[in-house]
């Protein structure tokens, strides 16, 4: 199994549990906008608790970078991944997933599920492809929302937040049957990542409206 120890060059949380990473890119790594590898941390009982994370940066850049919801309360790596700093190494290893760009369509992500369309709308700017592209971004509240402002400019009025459980008296929204007929065009792709449950909802959802299973982008 191809593996990197890599050092952590910049860390911050980008919400109040996300934190992005950016760390060093080993020589001649590659990956698709929409990829993911497996991390562990490089300490003593860590080496080999791998965990998939999806790259968010360009392969233009000279580091990687990962942003990465913090799962508190389990002990998990998240939770782990909170407390390491500038300095500190992780173990990267070979890339995969199935998530890649094939088209204009509609993206719908659940909160940390949007990180594999990061990568992708980023590239789309860079190669002025973003035109026909539409966003759609559950989350619970508007705090939980991962680079508003990037992704407002990338795709303004492209660009729709679905809140669950907004404050004051809003009602709450979810992305919903409903909701996803307005945006039915066959011509056109569907993108899907968050949850397991919320990914097999929207599948459901699009094929009860008649979008072919060859339109339906998810991780395999």
């Amino acid at each position: 199994m191809e593996k990197h120890i890599v050092k952590i060059l910049a860390a911050d949380f980008v919400t109040h549990n996300v934190k992005r990473f950016r760390v060093e890119k080993p020589a001649e790594y590659y990956f698709i906008p929409g990829q993911a590898t497996d991390l562990a941390i490089n300490s003593i009982g860590l080496e080999t608790e791998l965990r998939p994370f999806t790259f968010t940066c360009l392969n233009t850049v000279d580091y990687l970078e990962f942003i990465i919801k913090i799962y508190k309360g389990h002990d998990g790596i998240t939770e782990k991944l909170e407390n390491v700093k500038i300095g500190d190494e992780l173990i990267l290893h070979e890339v995969f997933g199935t998530i890649g760009y094939k088209g204009s369509g509609v993206f719908i992500a659940g909160g940390a599920g949007i990180t594999p369309f990061i990568a992708i709308l980023r590239q789309l700017k860079e190669e002025d492809k973003l035109s026909g592209n539409t966003l759609l971004f559950g989350n619970k509240t508007t705090e939980d929302i991962v680079l508003h402002q990037e992704l407002n400019d990338l795709l303004g009025e492209h660009y729709l937040d679905i809140i669950s459980n907004p404050s004051g008296s809003i009602s709450g929204k979810r992305i919903d049957r409903q909701l996803l007929s307005d945006y039915i065009d066959l011509a056109s792709y569907y993108y899907i990542c968050g949850p397991d449950q919320f990914t097999s909802d929207i599948v459901s959802n699009l094929k009860d409206l008649g979008v072919p299973d060859s339109l339906i982008v998810i991780e395999q």
